[in-house]
């Protein structure tokens, strides 16, 4: 489990193919490592498998490559990276399990004062998961919606964001996408009441928001 607060920024050293995905060498600035340890990269939950000179080694599976933005990456880009939070640690940011559930893509940036106001396009199939004032993980990094609409939703990125995590995107660049697993959870407990998982009924988003406005997300 993770917490979406970038630890680090790591470097993308090397990729090698491999029979069912990607070798990834990736350069951090971890004193130490653990061989099996869960990091975090770009929002992407990797297993370290072995580790020198400052590098961890993982690998992704075709599928990972496939449907996340992991698949993008060229040697040189920059990553962020998250330590798995261990047990008794400090939740700071929101539950985030390191499983992207789509790739979205930026729409926009805009200055706003200190602030920057992002627009992202997401895929439509998340659309009952996001709600303002919700939670969600790009890229890794947890951030909170100020306003979503169908197709898109918009953050607004403090300085501090900006300069300590790997944030360099441009328009149209895709990212990871994570949203909330109580959200998700919510909508699982709606399904199984309604007796059907196929048709989302209208009202979730709504139903999400109160459930929100009174403190249960």
């Amino acid at each position: 489990m993770f917490t979406g607060l970038v630890e680090a920024e790591g470097t993308l050293v090397s990729r090698t193919k491999v029979a069912r995905g990607a070798r990834l060498v990736v350069r951090a600035p971890f004193a130490s490592y653990v061989v099996g340890e869960s990091i975090a990269t770009d929002g992407v939950c990797l297993t370290v498998e072995s580790f020198e000179g400052g590098a961890f080694v993982a690998s992704a599976s075709s599928e990972t490559l496939q449907k996340t933005t992991l698949g993008d990456k060229a040697v040189g880009a920059r990553v962020n990276l998250e330590r798995a939070l261990p047990l008794g640690g400090r939740l700071g940011g929101h539950i985030v399990g390191g499983h992207v559930d789509g790739v979205g893509h930026v729409v926009s940036q805009t200055p706003d004062g200190d602030a920057t106001k992002v627009v992202f396009a997401y895929p439509s199939e998340l659309r009952r998961y996001i709600a303002e004032k919700g939670s969600i993980c790009v890229n890794g990094v947890s951030l909170t919606v100020n306003g979503v609409d169908d197709g898109t939703f918009h953050v607004m990125l403090v300085p501090h964001t900006r300069e300590s995590t790997a944030w360099e995107l441009r328009q149209g660049e895709r990212v990871n996408l994570e949203v909330d697993v109580l959200a998700r959870y919510v909508a699982r407990i709606l399904d199984v009441d309604r007796g059907s998982e196929a048709k989302p009924a209208a009202s979730d988003a709504s139903f999400l928001e109160k459930l929100r406005g009174s403190g249960y997300m």
